[in-house]
């Protein structure tokens, strides 16, 4: 009897910290204070590779030590390096079906200082096609760290040299990709390129609440910390502090790790990551995700761009590929009698399910979405030095950031698992 009092003790404070004791931790005011050190002057917008991500990165780790996080599993601190790569073109030549190789014909993407190829090398051949989605298509070819050979409709002829600017930051695992635009079946080709590199080292920012009774299994909560940094003065303002984009999300990630810390009744292992490199091609989140078995990541809440409210007003939200798995509909479950709601992506037209850092996962058949309520049609300060912190609605923040809270718990007690995303829906 009295072990089962001590289960029944135990399980009614979990539920009044969940209940009730969640605004001492997650408040405006709390909130407030983080989302005003990311988006702060000195932070000089967050640039990859800056002095003003590096200071955001230590104060992430700091507020991850100081939550009592632990590094990942084999990590010495919150830091996790890796390199990307970004290359000049010196040289180009060749031939295609008998035809000179040139820079309108033919984009190398490369790692290779120098490159030579012929159609003896036995790379698998893809086709972008009439009506495909040009970048979205040419830019998983580039991600996916194998070697092609794409042929790519005359159709695209107006925005094939724009492939170049995919070319700018590579990562250290990509492979050769080659994109020639072709009126017939390639048949023959022979090129040669020679570039050179800057190598620029980012650094993601991580760390963890083992698991107690699942250990091996995860759920990752994440937003991306870089932004734009400083450009053209506009009325005399050149810093892009990116206060909801996305210091919202990276604040909401801090302060989840302090609540389910104070929780500390997490049966799955739960990971709090702040991406870099998100502005820039999704680096950081590309690398952290090869890092993890995906079998094993139950479910990715990432969150980006929540500061204001959403097209439905307050306390409300949206999650990207709602109708790609029942995650959704069980962190609804989760918040019945809350006032708050998830609703489906409104902005489907955007396929903003595989153009966030939930991507990468997604694409591997983890239930991993974006939490966001950016309103896609009519945000006055995306991407400009307006995103401030004095244009975010602080009280709304707080309470997405709960919500996601309540909306997590059986998802990291074990108790609900959501569906996988379906790979050959993949776009």
């Amino acid at each position: 009897m009295k072990k089962l009092l001590n289960i029944t003790a135990a399980l009614l404070s979990t539920h009044l910290l969940f209940a009730q004791d969640i605004k001492k931790i997650i408040n405006a005011d709390k909130v407030a204070a983080i989302e005003s050190r990311l988006a702060a002057d000195d932070m000089q917008g967050r640039k990859i590779n800056s002095p003003g991500i590096e200071k955001a990165a230590t104060f992430i780790s700091n507020e991850f030590r100081e939550a009592g996080l632990k590094p990942l599993t084999g990590a010495k601190d919150y830091f996790q390096r890796f390199t990307i790569y970004k290359p000049t073109l010196i040289s180009q030549e060749g031939t295609l079906n008998e035809d000179a190789v040139t820079q309108k014909n033919t984009v190398i993407i490369t790692t290779q200082k120098e490159f030579s190829l012929t159609e003896s090398a036995g790379y698998e051949k893809k086709n972008i096609s009439s009506g495909d989605d040009f970048f979205s298509t040419a830019f998983q070819f580039i991600q996916s760290g194998k070697n092609y050979i794409v042929d790519v409709d005359s159709s695209f002829s107006k925005q094939f040299v724009n492939l170049n600017f995919l070319k700018r930051n590579l990562p250290s695992t990509a492979g050769n990709v080659i994109f020639f635009l072709n009126n017939k079946p390639i048949e023959k080709y022979n090129v040669q390129a020679k570039h050179s590199f800057d190598t620029l080292q980012l650094m993601n920012v991580a760390g963890m609440l083992p698991g107690k009774s699942r250990k091996e299994e995860y759920v990752i909560f994440s937003g991306h910390y870089d932004h734009l940094g400083i450009g053209k003065p506009v009325n005399g303002d050149s810093i892009y502090n990116g206060a909801n984009d996305d210091a919202s999300g990276t604040t909401a990630v801090i302060m989840l790790a302090r609540y389910f810390k104070a929780l500390n009744n997490n049966n799955r292992t739960l990971i709090f990551t702040a991406f870099t490199g998100e502005e820039s091609g999704g680096f950081g989140s590309r690398f952290f995700s090869r890092q993890f078995d995906p079998a094993n990541v139950m479910a990715m809440f990432n969150i980006e761009m929540i500061g204001t409210t959403s097209k439905w007003g307050t306390n409300s939200a949206y999650i990207t590929g709602y109708e790609k798995t029942d995650m959704g509909k069980i962190l609804q479950q989760n918040l019945k009698g809350s006032g708050f709601e998830f609703y489906p992506d409104p902005y489907a037209a955007e396929n903003l399910f595989y153009r966030s850092d939930n991507a990468t996962l997604a694409r591997l058949g983890v239930p991993a979405h974006t939490i966001s309520t950016s309103k896609m049609d009519s945000e006055p300060n995306y991407h400009k030095v307006s995103d401030e912190i004095s244009t975010l609605d602080m009280e709304n923040m707080a309470a997405i950031i709960r919500s996601i809270a309540l909306s997590a718990r059986s998802i990291i007690s074990g108790t609900a698992t959501p569906t996988r995303v379906d790979t050959a829906d993949l776009k």
